[in-house]
C-alpha cells in the first residue's frame, strides 16, 4: 500500500497495530534504541513491529524479533494495550511478556540494546506509547 493511501485509510479512522516485547533475563529487562536518523529517534522502546494484515500479533511479535535480533522467541501473556497518535496516525501498541528461546542477539535494527532493572527504566527517554509499559513494570517492582 502506498504511503498516500495508508495516510488516507488512517484519517479514515483506522489504526495501526503495533507490538512490543518485554523479554526479562536475569531480573533485568531489554531494552532497544530507535536508530537517531528514523522517527523518534534516540528514544528507547521495547522491541516489537507492525502487525502486517492477516497477521496475529503473536505472529508478528516472534517475526519482529527474528528480524531485529535474530532470535527465537516464545509469545507469552498480554501486558497492556497503549493508544496514542503519531502525525495524525493512531497507533495502538499491544504489549506481551516474551520468553528468548535460542539465538545471541543481533543488534540488527536499533543503535543499540540494554538490560536494565526495571527500577532504572525511568532513566531512559522512552517513546510516548512505551511509558505506560515502563509504568506498569515499575509498579510490579
Amino acid at each position: 500500500m502506498n504511503k498516500l493511501k495508508l495516510l488516507l485509510s488512517y484519517l479514515a479512522g483506522h489504526k495501526r497495530q503495533v507490538t512490543a516485547a518485554v523479554i526479562e533475563k536475569d531480573g533485568k529487562i531489554l531494552i532497544a534504541q530507535r536508530f537517531k536518523r528514523r522517527t523518534l529517534g534516540g528514544k528507547w522502546e521495547f522491541p516489537g513491529g507492525k502487525i502486517e494484515p492477516g497477521e496475529t500479533a503473536e505472529a508478528c511479535l516472534k517475526r519482529e524479533l527474528k528480524e531485529e535480533f535474530d532470535i527465537d522467541s516464545e509469545i507469552g501473556k498480554f501486558i497492556i494495550a497503549s493508544r496514542f497518535r503519531y502525525c495524525l496516525v493512531p497507533i495502538e501498541l499491544l504489549a506481551y511478556r516474551v520468553k528468548h528461546l535460542s539465538g545471541d542477539f543481533k543488534v540488527n535494527e536499533h543503535e543499540e540494546i540494554r538490560w536494565v532493572s526495571p527500577s532504572e527504566l525511568k532513566l531512559y527517554d522512552f517513546t510516548p506509547a512505551d511509558k505506560p509499559i515502563v509504568a506498569i513494570l515499575r509498579r510490579n517492582l
